[in-house]
């Protein structure tokens, strides 16, 4: 099993930025991808972000490239999601997740592991 807490959701203004971190603990895997969902009111959830964790090969969904940087710290096993210029349409539930293999894809079906949830408000 492997456990994941995420931190660091809040209320920003739009324009503003904010850091949110996963944590990972419990059974590890020499090859895996952590990746980064959201899901906004009344949408179903979709894909954000995902980082292999042995080379750091990273993928983006077209919303936020280019504002969004995912980056992980294997000291820590935390994975980081730094969110620059957010817009109102930020707003939503973030979750981690981990895929027990490489996986650098957009699918969900695909993460093995959830964690709970961060929430991320962006005021216009």
């Amino acid at each position: 099993q492997v456990q994941l807490v995420e931190s660091g959701g809040g209320l920003v203004q739009a324009g503003g930025s904010l850091r949110l971190s996963c944590a990972a603990s419990g059974r590890t895997f020499s090859t895996y991808t952590m990746g980064w969902f959201r899901q906004a009111p009344g949408k179903e959830r979709e894909f954000v972000a995902a980082i292999t964790w042995s080379y750091g090969d990273t993928v983006y969904a077209d919303s936020v490239k280019g504002r969004f940087t995912i980056s992980r710290d294997k000291t820590k096993n935390t994975v980081y999601l730094q969110m620059n210029s957010l817009k109102p349409e930020d707003t939503a539930v973030y979750y981690c997740a981990v895929a027990s293999r490489i996986y650098l894809r957009s699918n969900q079906d695909g993460y093995d592991y959830w964690g709970q949830g961060t929430q991320v408000t962006v005021s216009s």
